[in-house]
């Protein structure tokens, strides 16, 4: 196992980097900083495999499903970050996106040792979430071969779960236990086998294209505003009332009524506004519309309200 290591992209030592301990700050920084340019265009490569992704998390949203991270360390923190911000940009339950990282909560903050290296705490993870068929889990490891994230695919599969590896090495090991892959090849790091870098990178900017892709399907954005934004606090009534503005072209004043008077529902406001209608009739315009805001104004330009 020990030896396989040694093959892997990310265990590869970066030649640009092979003096790095002799560097001067500044010289540390640039290579860094030209070894990161190189990280979109990775990305790039493998976009047809992320909007694959995004068509299975899409079918388990439509459906009634979820979507799952599954990681360890770095990679586990990543599908746990990105969960996390789906409620207060999407107002999504907090159960629609949710991050499972190995040795559970606690390893976010501190490493539990040993935890990514058994499948059956991976299988357990998704036992206890109740996983169900409807459900897409994503598996996150940049070596390709975390056993934790292994025993998670499999569990997954066997439950007819879509799967997805994500990791940064050619033929990975989790490509082998998912329905589909994505193999992003950012390269040898240039602190060699730190995957927290441009691994850790390319997967993080992957998580927020899948999530934020999937979000605006069902309806979460209006043109590239964050028309389903959590209303929780001060300075996202300011971000509420000025989408409201920007779509309607309503005033502050009225734009800030129509928000209260919706209960701070940011699509009903602006269906109250655009349509003028009251709350009720906006939401029914909503609900009629699967939630989209601009198939919910069509509506009620149809039907001459």
């Amino acid at each position: 196992m020990g030896e396989n290591l040694q093959l892997l992209t990310t265990e590869i030592r970066n030649e640009n980097s092979m003096n790095m301990d002799r560097m001067s700050p500044g010289e540390i920084l640039r290579i860094m900083n030209e070894e990161d340019l190189k990280v979109a265009l990775a990305v790039q490569e493998v976009l047809p495999d992320v909007e694959a992704a995004v068509q299975y998390v899409l079918h388990s949203f439509q459906n009634g499903g979820r979507l799952i991270y599954m990681g360890a360390g770095t990679s586990g923190r990543l599908g746990v970050l990105d969960a996390v911000e789906c409620p207060p940009t999407f107002s999504t339950d907090s159960k629609m996106v949710q991050g499972l990282i190995a040795g559970g909560e606690r390893a976010f903050i501190k490493a539990v040792e040993g935890a990514e290296d058994s499948p059956e705490l991976g299988e357990q993870d998704l036992k206890d979430i109740g996983l169900t068929s409807h459900d897409t889990v994503i598996g996150i490891a940049a070596s390709g071969r975390t056993p934790y994230v292994i025993g998670a695919l499999k569990y997954a599969r066997r439950m007819g779960a879509r799967t997805i590896a994500l990791s940064c090495n050619k033929n990975a090991a989790i490509s082998r236990e998912a329905d589909h892959s994505i193999e992003v090849i950012t390269g040898p790091e240039v602190l060699t086998g730190s995957t927290r870098l441009k691994a850790a990178t390319a997967h993080k900017m992957i998580l927020n294209m899948i999530s934020t892709s999937s979000m605006i399907l069902i309806g979460k954005a209006y043109e590239n505003l964050m028309v389903d934004v959590h209303v929780s606090n001060q300075k996202l009534k300011e971000r509420a009332i000025s989408i409201i503005r920007k779509i309607s072209g309503a005033s502050y004043e009225k734009a800030l009524a129509a928000l209260e008077e919706s209960d701070l529902h940011v699509k009903s406001a602006i269906v109250m506004i655009m349509a003028n209608v009251t709350k009720h009739k906006a939401m029914e315009l909503l609900e009629q519309a699967d939630g989209y805001v601009r198939a919910a104004i069509e509506k009620a330009e149809v039907e001459g309200i």
